[in-house]
């Protein structure tokens, strides 16, 4: 009894798969190698290649297009956009060299005025000084003469009167009239 439970649960396990008990005349291998079911698998084939065409045409390959479009698109406004970005820094270094050419040529320009109004009244304070010192020289110059003046005339005074001391001395008698005679030859040369 075993035995006859045993193969009546191995049917019943092998009917509720679906595999039938093979018998003598089923074909050995796999079943879609089965010339006989070729043209049921042919039509499948054709109705599912059909069905995926149908589907790719008309739904996924649109998107598709519209997605590369789309990134076409983004791509030609970005290259645009970059093209159009480089063109304003182009100009706007060139803006920026010119004004920094400008700036150094306003700044030389403030330089060789300073430089110029500095030499202008160097050139009068120079003046000025040297008018000054010109002045102060013609003082200097009129002070020495008669300074000399009255120095001749002291030398003259003081040289007559040790003359006449002198004389005295040797013991002679000198009258002045003789000594301012001699003093005065003496002096001229």
């Amino acid at each position: 009894m075993a035995t006859e439970t045993h193969e009546a649960v191995g049917e019943g396990l092998a009917d509720a798969t679906g595999v039938a008990a093979h018998g003598a005349d089923a074909a050995p291998g796999m079943p879609q190698l089965d010339f006989s079911t070729f043209s049921n698998q042919i039509f499948w084939l054709l109705v599912t290649l059909v069905v995926i065409y149908f589907v790719l045409s008309r739904i996924a390959l649109p998107r598709i297009a519209a997605v590369l479009a789309e990134r076409q698109g983004a791509i030609t406004n970005d290259l645009t956009a970059a093209e159009d970005l480089k063109r304003q820094a182009v100009e706007a270094e060139e803006a920026y060299n010119k004004a920094l050419a400008d700036a150094r040529a306003e700044a030389q320009k403030i330089v060789a005025e300073a430089k110029g109004e500095i030499q202008a009244e160097l050139d009068v304070q120079i003046a000025k000084a040297d008018a000054e010192i010109a002045a102060k020289a013609a003082e200097s110059e009129k002070a020495i003469a008669e300074i000399r003046a009255t120095a001749m005339q002291n030398v003259e005074l003081v040289a007559k009167d040790t003359a006449a001391e002198i004389v005295r001395a040797l013991g002679g008698k000198a009258d002045t009239a003789t000594v301012e005679a001699a003093v005065n030859s003496r002096i001229k040369g």
